[in-house]
């Protein structure tokens, strides 16, 4: 018999994880063809996350567990999940049933009978969630198709379900520093977007913030291109070009008008932006130069305190 792993990262989830785990068993009953196993990610938690996980594995063998030291991100608990998963197939999904359960069906019938490696899942819409942030996300999207040569799908969620030879794939690659829509999208593989309407939090709120969302992108663009380090270097050259002209510039019109000093407001402004520009591409250095930094320190991507 085949089997699915099923890996819920979890943060706080404590109203949530009873809801999903009642709608995720109605799936399981209704692929009685297949196994499942169903591990949850306690994420460092802070509520009755953990002490939940713990009555389902107590009530139900096909539940497992990991809760980790501390809380070490999204990005963690999804590679804990791969690691620990010994399914066949292994879905990916978040607790709060804004991906809908009922679509495990769908993409096991498309990669089992369709030839496909991977179904992923993208938004149609982004109702519910605030303009702004919207807007962003759409120019992020945007951006990185255009700096990057790895593809991004709008909208594109990290509800999914893979073959094992794709998880291991993903699993190769142990970096610290870890975008997952990047990664899945770097390994390859065939894979099939199916398109729903955006689903309401079941319970509980968000813990992405703007601010939050804001560095998580700024992981992606720094993982998967280094184009801000060529546009750094392109800035720095064309600076000295127009530094160049200006020195000519000057002396020619000090030779034929005389003294420059009356344009000293003018002298300021040009100091204060070129000034500018280098700290902001000395920024962007710094954030690679940071990315190397930790991964050269090798440490784990996350510490696991339980687990069964």
């Amino acid at each position: 018999m085949e089997k699915i792993s099923v890996i819920v990262p979890c943060f706080n989830e404590q109203e949530a994880l009873p809801l999903f785990y009642i709608e995720i068993c109605k799936v399981a009953e209704a692929l009685k063809q297949l196994e499942f196993e169903f591990i949850f990610i306690d994420d460092g938690s802070k509520d009755n996350t953990a002490e939940i996980m713990k009555e389902l594995n107590g009530q139900d063998p096909r539940v497992h567990y990991v809760s980790f030291s501390r809380n070490f991100g999204k990005e963690a608990a999804i590679y804990a999940g791969l690691k620990k998963s010994i399914g066949d197939y292994v879905v990916l999904m978040d607790v709060d049933l804004q991906d809908p359960p009922a679509l495990i069906h769908t993409m096991y019938d498309n990669i089992k009978n369709d030839g496909y490696d991977c179904v992923a899942t993208r938004r149609v819409n982004r109702e519910g969630e605030p303009k702004i942030r919207s807007f962003f996300a759409k120019c992020f999207y945007k951006l990185m198709n255009k700096i990057s040569s790895t593809e991004f799908v709008d909208g594109a969620r990290d509800y999914r379900m893979m073959k094992r030879q794709m998880v291991d794939a993903v699993l190769e690659m142990s970096e610290y520093n870890r975008f997952s829509k990047g990664i899945f999208s770097w390994v390859g593989f065939r894979v099939k977007w199916l398109e729903y309407v955006n689903e309401q939090r079941v319970a509980g709120e968000t813990k992405w913030s703007f601010w939050k969302l804001f560095l998580y992108s700024l992981d992606g663009i720094i993982a998967f291109s280094t184009i801000p380090l060529t546009i750094a270097s392109y800035i720095g050259i064309l600076f000295c070009f127009v530094a160049f002209i200006l020195i000519i510039f000057i002396i020619v019109k000090t030779m034929i008008w005389g003294d420059m000093t009356s344009g000293w407001p003018s002298l300021f402004c040009i100091i204060s932006l070129i000034g500018g520009l280098q700290m902001l591409c000395i920024g962007v250095l710094g954030h690679y130069l940071s990315r190397t930094y930790l991964e050269s320190k090798k440490r784990p991507i996350y510490i696991v305190k339980e687990e069964k």
